[in-house]
């Protein structure tokens, strides 16, 4: 035994690309036994998205399908599906992200699994809801569910987050539904079914900007890296470059103009309050992209932040990784001789930490033991 929280726990995954793959690699990392069930001959699509590949597959479904077994089963193949009926059957969870409809033609659904295994929980991904057959792709909604509206510079075109956030967002939220599914078990012994969708979870996650939304009925636009309802809480010029600043309250920003040079700015009637920085937020920069051209981006963060004022450089992954590692939060970890190391579990446990990484599974590799196991008596 390990001590992980989810040690013991079955999840049948019938998932594929990286909402549901993401969402069942955090279980994984919590000590769950993971059962990957692959296409023969092709497997999860997103073993083919590259480059960059690596040398089993690529780097896309390296990223969420660490620490799983994988085993090839061809459901339209009668016994094949019926091994696939087996373990969800055993299953105390089974994840799906299939097309409306597909696992009720398999007999895989709900409904079908529920009759013979009461106890499981039972997690259903789609792109808009349970009924709808659009399409669920992160790009699509990004598109259509307003978060490129509010992305970009507001002189250019609405622009996607450079990474799929949609898909990370639900992957999280089911997550969430699948473990307290698991704890409502554990109080009263039934599972349940728990549904989530990408532009759902899309909604739940815009936040202030929704919240805006909902109360003046005036859909947001883009800023660029300007905050719509903080000033100065954006990215500034200096002598070589750009710095984000991010004044929250009125005393830091009195901190921050006092450093550069300029407490009088505190006074000045646009921008005594926040409020009043942000109606006038055009003359704001203005006088404060003054004092900062006059030094280095690194010698802002170092004056700025020795006053209390959140200053950094915009960097890119690599300054993300190695900052990271100076602050001592161990970002990456390795999986396996060989192997490229990877984005470490995000969350630290006092009692039971995550300990435990596996190389994701070549296509197939488990096939063999999943079978003779799902073949006898459990």
């Amino acid at each position: 035994m390990t001590g992980l929280p989810l040690e013991g726990v079955l999840v049948a995954d019938f998932s594929r690309v990286l909402a549901g793959p993401l969402m069942t690699v955090m279980l994984a990392d919590l000590g769950a036994t993971v059962v990957k069930v692959e296409r023969p001959g092709a497997g999860d699509d997103t073993r083919a998205w590259g480059p960059p590949f690596t040398d089993d597959s690529s780097t896309y479904f390296e990223c969420a399908n660490r620490s799983k077994k994988s085993v090839t089963l061809d459901l339209r193949d009668p016994a094949d599906l019926a091994l696939a009926k087996e373990l969800a059957a055993r299953a105390d969870v089974v994840v799906e992200n299939f097309k409306a409809g597909a696992m009720t033609a398999f007999g895989l659904d709900y409904a079908a699994v529920r009759q013979v295994n009461p106890r499981v929980v039972y997690c259903s991904i789609s792109g808009f809801g349970p009924d709808s057959d659009l399409p669920g792709y992160d790009f699509l909604v990004q598109a259509v569910g307003g978060l490129m509206s509010i992305t970009g510079a507001d002189d250019g075109p609405p622009t996607k987050v450079g990474v799929a956030l949609v898909d990370v967002l639900t992957a999280k939220d089911a997550t969430i539904g699948v473990l307290a599914a698991l704890a409502a078990r554990d109080r009263d012994g039934e599972g349940q079914l728990v549904e989530v969708n990408l532009l759902s979870s899309l909604l739940g996650s815009l936040a202030n900007q929704a919240s805006a939304y909902l109360w003046t009925g005036k859909a947001p636009g883009r800023l660029g890296n300007r905050h719509p309802s903080i000033a100065p809480y954006e990215t500034l010029s200096c002598q070589d470059g750009l710095l984000a600043v991010c004044c929250g309250n009125d005393g830091q920003f009195r901190r921050c103009v006092t450093e550069l040079g300029d407490p009088a700015l505190a006074d000045d009637p646009r921008f005594a309050t926040n409020a009043d920085r942000v109606a006038n937020r055009t003359e704001l920069v203005a006088a404060l992209e003054t004092p900062l051209a006059t030094d280095t981006t690194d010698s802002w963060i170092t004056r700025l932040t020795s006053v209390g004022v959140p200053a950094g450089k915009v960097g890119d992954l690599a300054d993300a990784f190695g900052l990271a590692d100076r602050l001592g939060l161990d970002p990456t970890t390795p999986v396996g001789p060989g192997r490229s190391p990877q984005v470490r579990h995000p969350i630290s446990y006092s009692r039971t930490p995550v300990t435990r990484y596996a190389p994701p599974p070549r296509l197939g590799e488990h096939s063999d033991e999943i079978r003779r196991w799902l073949s006898t008596e459990e």
